[in-house]
């Protein structure tokens, strides 16, 4: 049962941080129609940032101030860059993102070096939130914090007792996400600013024509949508690792949530963000192979370990392809994505 719900945490966790991510996208192709391919190197911007203004002003400081210099360098790239090109048509921004991707590679590997560095979260958030303690004869407990060996320890032999923490940065990144998530819903439903962006979307000509700068707009929502970036860079990178590979690893797999979900959709990039994470997570957990099913069913019965890789091949081995699997099934069978408006 710890295992169950530990895993399910995790997966959310994950899959909230995705969502962090994959909405600043999100907003951003809503609302300029431009696919961002340099939105991961934001992310890795606010981790670098927020790496070395923690090192100097603290975690909180860099927590706050990093996806402030992520959006601001996102709202000027769109200002004297993407913005230039953008009469050229999809193309050209695309190319124009993806250099940048690459020349953000190598900044960062000139400046921090091509190894890992070390993040260390704050001191409130060092350790576990809670730990579920299973045990044989009493069942399963919730015990806020870390707690003592001796409770994970029994010196009855027939008594079986399991400790699961649950780390404080997950529980933080969760925190953040969903009240992020509920900041874009207030913002975008109920607040005048919300109502011009929605209206830039569908009528630019009619919103210029009322005295509202259009290109303003737009500026200010690709540099929100980078400072989420940012903003994610700063918990990922403090909780996971912080490495120039890092914007590669979950690059492609934000676009992965952004089609499942649905080209434009925050509710559908929501949805698809917590499925990839949960189904990600559990699998990556699962040490089965076909092999052992088709022993449990009696297919196969009393064969220890036939010389065929695909029998032995387990579902934890498989798991970086789910999310990939997933685009193809949707791209398939649903173009327009799990809720999504428009054809991908």
């Amino acid at each position: 049962m710890e295992f169950f719900v530990i895993s399910t945490l995790n997966g959310l966790s994950y899959g909230l941080l995705l969502f962090m991510l994959s909405s600043g996208l999100t907003l951003i192709f809503s609302m300029m129609g431009v696919l961002n391919f340099a939105h991961a190197s934001f992310y890795m911007i606010g981790a670098y940032i927020g790496f070395t203004l923690n090192s100097v002003l603290g975690f909180w400081t860099a927590f706050v101030i990093a996806p402030v210099v992520a959006g601001l360098m996102g709202a000027y790239f769109e200002k004297f860059c993407l913005r230039r090109v953008h009469k050229f048509g999809h193309v050209p921004e695309l190319l124009v993102t993806f250099g940048l991707s690459y020349i953000v590679l190598e900044i960062v590997q000139l400046v921090w070096g091509r190894t890992a560095v070390e993040f260390q979260p704050p001191g409130q958030l060092q350790g576990p939130a809670f730990t579920l303690v299973q045990n044989s004869l009493d069942g399963l407990s919730l015990v806020w914090g870390a707690v003592s060996p001796e409770l994970c320890q029994s010196t009855d032999a027939a008594v079986r007792i399991v400790c699961s923490p649950f780390p404080a940065t997950r529980g933080f990144m969760m925190l953040v996400a969903i009240s992020m998530m509920l900041g874009l819903w207030l913002l975008l439903t109920q607040t005048r600013v919300g109502l011009v962006i929605q209206a830039a979307l569908t009528h630019p000509e009619m919103v210029e024509s009322l005295g509202h700068n259009v290109p303003r707009v737009f500026m200010s929502v690709f540099g929100v949508g980078t400072a989420l970036a940012g903003l994610a860079g700063v918990i990922g990178g403090s909780t996971f690792v912080t490495e120039p590979a890092m914007a590669a690893t979950v690059g492609s797999v934000i676009f992965v949530v952004v089609v499942v979900g649905g080209m434009g959709s925050l509710a559908g990039a929501f949805l698809s963000s917590l499925l990839i994470g949960i189904v990600q997570t559990f699998a990556v957990a699962l040490d089965y192979s076909l092999l052992s099913l088709l022993q449990n069913i009696g297919i196969l019965k009393g064969v220890s370990s036939p010389d065929n890789a695909l029998l032995n091949l387990t579902i934890s081995q498989v798991a970086p392809i789910l999310p990939y699997l997933f685009l193809v099934l949707i791209l398939i069978f649903r173009p327009r994505g799990l809720m999504g408006k428009r054809e991908t």
